[in-house]
């Protein structure tokens, strides 16, 4: 299909954007299923357009905006190429504009929904367009969203007291580690993806390209049980007999836990050495097993975040693994539906191990649930050590600068 191109007053053209559009609609306070509808609905339109004015297209967005009743974003939208400029000095001394996006996703990880971290993010612009204020420290913005919130009747000091906290750990320079763990098909690559980008972490891991890499070292003929699927690895314990039947529940964990103990020394190496670096880090995969979480929580001062994802739901697990085959073609349904019975166990074996251990176990039916549990949880394991104040976190600076 050809691509859609956009002209300006200036006859300049561009193609089309679904991805652009996005980010627009979001930064002028869409939520992101609303926008990523929207701009769906217009790439669907413009499928037999080679050419569209950017008036044309504006007006096409509007009136699905319209049609939604969003005066505010609207507003926001048509005002989005002159906007009141305010740089946003760091605390290394770089500028950045203000992002309306950007605070969005930062109240959203202390648990605001998105209506709410708008209310919010509009209050802070307004106050900015008042005071025509043109820079501002990164500080006493942080500053003033805490107050507002602990003002608020609807918010209120405990949620004030995450920001708190939050901005507390990212002025440490700590790094975050989240171990994801679950069976095949329970979501904890798209979880561990979404963490990423929200955090604006930049290294991932995954436990199954580590395997990857294992199986182009070691033949399959010295180490069968590595060249297995998680659930099927029982397949190359020695001395088995493969039975058209349901595997036996405890050969079917000595099989998983023989490929996650292989596995084991790759995956600490990662952790160690974002450790050492003190680098963010996402590690997620069905390896991550809670002897292992436990481990890396008690030999490390780094805050680490373990997590448990799970299905309860025997069709919903059954509905996500047939989805692989249109979300990711090479890693089709029909060798996962053929063991479903064996994932469906592994899955109870690493969820009541979990809940042994005390490891957070989310059930993941929602992305965006499944995101505030997970930083509810986060922001609670740095509130235990948390004896700080808003003048050493903000800077007592901040509250002098803007007393007015």
């Amino acid at each position: 299909m050809a691509k859609t191109l956009v002209e300006d007053l200036e006859e300049t053209r561009i193609p089309f954007l679904r991805g652009i559009l996005i980010h627009s609609l979001q930064d002028a306070g869409l939520e992101f299923d609303q926008a990523s509808h929207i701009a769906s609905e217009i790439r669907n339109e413009l499928s037999d357009t080679d050419l569209i004015s950017t008036e044309d297209l504006n007006q096409m967005v509007l009136e699905r905006l319209t049609s939604l009743g969003k005066e505010g974003v609207i507003f926001r939208y048509e005002n989005r190429n002159n906007p009141v400029t305010v740089q946003v000095e760091q605390q290394c001394g770089r500028m950045n504009p203000f992002s309306r996006l950007k605070f969005r996703h930062s109240l959203e990880i202390i648990g605001l929904k998105s209506r709410e971290s708008e209310d919010v993010v509009q209050m802070l612009q307004e106050h900015l367009t008042n005071k025509s204020i043109k820079t501002i420290k990164s500080r006493n913005l942080a500053m003033l969203i805490y107050r507002y919130l602990r003002q608020s009747s609807k918010l209120g000091p405990a949620v004030a007291h995450r920001w708190l906290v939050w901005h507390d750990f990212i002025n440490s320079g700590r790094p975050l580690i989240f171990l994801i763990g679950g069976t095949a098909g329970c979501g904890k690559s798209s979880t561990a993806n979404t963490r990423a980008s929200r955090l604006e972490i930049v290294r991932t891991q995954s436990t199954d390209m580590l395997r990857e890499v294992m199986r182009t070292m070691i033949p399959e003929q010295l180490m069968p049980v590595l060249h297995q699927s998680s659930f099927t690895a029982w397949k190359g314990v020695p001395g088995t007999r493969h039975t058209k039947g349901h595997v036996a529940e405890e050969l079917l964990v000595q099989g998983y836990r023989s490929q996650a103990d292989l596995l084991a020394l790759a995956i600490e190496a990662v952790a160690d050495r974002a450790i050492r670096e003190r680098v963010s880090l996402v590690l997620e995969g069905v390896h991550i097993h809670p002897a292992f979480m436990e481990k890396m929580q008690a030999e490390t001062d780094t805050v680490v975040i373990p997590v448990m994802l799970g299905l309860l739901k025997r069709k919903h697990l059954m509905q996500r693994i047939k989805a692989r085959s249109n979300n990711v073609p090479d890693r089709g349904a029909e060798h996962y539906l053929q063991y479903f019975e064996e994932i469906w166990r592994l899955q109870s074996y690493l969820l009541s191990e979990a809940d042994r251990a005390n490891i957070q176990i989310v059930v993941n039916e929602n992305r965006d649930k499944v995101f505030s549990e997970i930083m509810r949880s986060t922001i609670a394991t740095l509130t235990e050590n948390f004896d700080s104040t808003p003048e050493k976190v903000f800077g007592a600076k901040a509250f002098v600068d803007d007393k007015d």
